[in-house]
């Protein structure tokens, strides 16, 4: 049995959980709402305050979607009460972001600004002018608008500018050598 689809998921008090048919799943919670829709060999059950999640047979594509399945409903229910965030650092020279309502300006060393809008669900802070927070009860969502905010200016490998991860490490590299004899 999969370690991670065994596992049942602990329901926090003010989590209201709906199983719908098709296995259509509802979470909500004090931070929003999340559906999703689960294959359907998946039996998802809501017994008292744990959720958990059974495979009919060991077929392969039943054992990969039996983990997959508890860590998307396991998601689901920390986002609804904890959320989740990303942070965002911006270095290089005359590199600098900042807020205007709902959307985030970034001057990344081009001709002109890179101006993002943050879509529903996500807010972001810019508490100083070389960081970005983005948060959000979405997993999926704050992931991909980091990735998109990360992928305006990659960081490179030889002075490390551009837009990383805060616990990203980035591997440099040796930039020219001294002249030829």
């Amino acid at each position: 049995m999969s370690r991670i689809g065994r596992a049942p998921i602990a329901v926090p008090a003010g989590v209201e959980i709906q199983i719908a048919d098709n296995n259509v799943v509802t979470v909500k919670g004090p931070k929003g709402t999340l559906t999703q829709q689960f294959h359907p060999n998946m039996a998802i059950a809501l017994e008292g305050a744990e959720l958990t999640v059974t495979r009919p047979n060991d077929l392969k594509e039943n054992r990969a979607l039996h983990g997959l399945t508890r860590s998307l409903l396991h998601n689901m229910v920390v986002g609804v009460t904890e959320g989740y965030k990303k942070t965002l650092e911006v270095n290089g020279v005359g590199y600098r972001v900042a807020l205007e309502g709902q959307k985030l300006v970034m001057n990344l060393g081009f001709s002109h600004q890179v101006i993002m809008e943050a879509p529903a669900g996500i807010t972001i802070e810019v508490p100083n002018p070389n960081q970005i927070i983005v948060s959000g009860f979405d997993k999926q969502l704050v992931g991909q608008f980091a990735a998109n905010i990360r992928e305006k200016r990659p960081p490179e490998p030889y002075k490390g500018k551009g837009i990383k991860y805060s616990d990203e490490v980035i591997r440099r590299k040796v930039g020219k050598t001294g002249a030829k004899k």
